[in-house]
């Protein structure tokens, strides 16, 4: 009995034994087939990436080096765009005749704005002496009104302290007046003169029976001239023309 278990249990190891040894050879065989079909698979790609390149070649040129003509090519027209872009050399002296042309304007502009201001910087002082000579005017006017009505006395020794005022008062409105002629400042006329926008500021229109229309009827202000320019616009009533009838 003994020796039937003892041969059992050889037979079972030998078995496994057999076992194993098959499983290891089929592992290896295993191994053996793939490695042989990675290689063929790298083979295969070779083959491909050759004739790829082989195709290309033939495409391209027959030579590796086919292309350098084109790349030297290339290189030299970048080189000359480069030289093209850089910027030229200024005119220097083109450039100092302009800028000495534009100083000598400058001076010229700045001698002519300095006269300018030279000319008339008494203006503003003799706009504001005009309002006196309008009222010298305006007390000369109504002294004539009086001197032309009748004396109220009979004669005409009771007027004398008064005829006398009124020559004061024009002798102090002609020297006003010529000192503002000495400074450049002299009225001007408007009535019976078209209207000018320039120089008169109409302030009403009314029919005239003697002023033809748009022409001025009324001077309620004179206007002034300063060497040329307007030191103050007129006051004006421009003419609309006669009056309509009336029945």
């Amino acid at each position: 009995m003994w020796f039937t278990t003892k041969m059992v249990q050889e037979a079972k190891k030998s078995f496994a034994e057999a076992v194993a040894a098959e499983a290891a050879s089929s592992a290896k065989a295993t191994e053996t087939e793939a490695g042989s079909q990675t290689a063929d698979a790298e083979k295969a790609g070779d083959t491909a990436v050759s004739d790829q390149q082989g195709a290309d070649m033939a495409e391209g040129g027959d030579a590796p080096g086919a292309d350098a003509p084109e790349q030297a090519s290339c290189a030299k027209a970048e080189e000359e765009k480069t030289v093209q872009q850089k910027p030229a050399e200024p005119d220097w002296k083109a450039l100092y005749a302009v800028t000495l042309a534009d100083f000598d304007n400058y001076k010229k502009r700045a001698a002519r704005d300095r006269e300018e201001t030279y000319r008339y910087a008494e203006a503003d002082i003799l706009k504001d002496v005009l309002p006196a000579v309008d009222n010298l005017q305006l007390a000369l006017s109504s002294a004539k009104t009086v001197d032309a009505a009748p004396s109220p006395r009979g004669n005409d020794d009771g007027d004398a302290p008064f005829t006398s005022f009124v020559k004061g008062v024009q002798l102090v409105y002609d020297t006003l007046l010529k000192s503002l002629k000495d400074h450049g400042a002299e009225p001007f006329d408007s009535v019976g003169i078209a209207l000018d926008t320039e120089k008169m500021e109409a302030i009403a229109t009314l029919p005239s029976p003697d002023v033809e229309e748009g022409k001025v009827s009324i001077e309620s202000k004179k206007g002034w001239m300063l060497k040329g320019k307007v030191l103050r616009a007129a006051q004006v009533v421009v003419s609309s023309g006669k009056p309509a009838e009336t029945k």
